[in-house]
């Protein structure tokens, strides 16, 4: 089964990575075309940045520590579209809402997060939170395409799937990101993680990003 039109339920763990074929072609696509993007985006970030300090004056960007190819931990840069003090949020929603605990605990999203500003929740649907990430992409912690960076209490939840998400580069975007995003379980969003570096093709990267594009305008599964 081809990444392009991809049905979560595949089990041919058999088959080897596909993301190993061709991973020095993929950096140098990664590089050249962050680069570039980034250049491009520069003055709306710095319009963001603008925005975002002079609302409540806290931090522009927030980084998270995730799970990078091989395991190694990273910082995943993104503009903060949370309250500051988001963990306390969290916590205090989780204990006071049981079925938003069971949405946390199944999906690791919550449809209405207490945590998110007004501004975040816009730069959240637009995607533009993730601008950062292509600063990610050009150090070499990520890539445009590929899983998304998960944290460490996100592991166990793929088994023995992990060698798979383990294998690349996490992505700005993914074969998730273009298949429902927040709307796929968590089984499913490992099932299309594990997919997409199995059948790794350079057609399919290509693809995901147009998917993306659309993605984004629609809106489709943001939260």
């Amino acid at each position: 089964m081809s990444i392009t039109n991809a049905e979560v339920g595949s089990s041919d763990l058999d088959s080897k990575f596909g993301a190993r074929r061709g991973a020095g072609a993929k950096r140098a696509f990664d590089i050249t075309a962050a680069s570039l993007m980034l250049i491009f985006a520069l003055p709306a970030m710095f319009f963001i940045a603008v925005i975002l300090f002079s609302a409540d004056r806290g931090p522009v960007l927030f980084s998270h520590e995730r799970i990078g190819q091989n395991g190694k931990r990273f910082r995943c840069l993104k503009f903060r579209s949370m309250v500051v003090n988001s963990q306390e949020a969290l916590q205090r929603h989780l204990e006071m809402f049981p079925q938003a605990r069971a949405e946390w605990e199944a999906t690791q999203k919550l449809r209405d997060d207490p945590r998110i500003t007004p501004l975040g929740r816009f730069l959240r649907v637009t995607s533009l939170d993730e601008l950062p990430q292509l600063i990610n992409v050009i150090r070499g912690e990520m890539s445009l395409v590929g899983p998304r960076p998960i944290v460490q209490d996100e592991v166990v939840r793929y088994a023995d799937q992990i060698e798979h998400y383990a294998a690349v580069r996490p992505g700005i975007t993914g074969l998730w990101q273009v298949s429902g995003r927040s709307d796929v379980d968590y089984d499913q969003r490992v099932q299309l993680d594990s997919l997409y570096v199995r059948e790794w093709s350079f057609l399919g990267d290509f693809v995901i990003l147009l998917k993306t594009v659309k993605v984004v305008i629609m809106r489709t599964g943001s939260r």
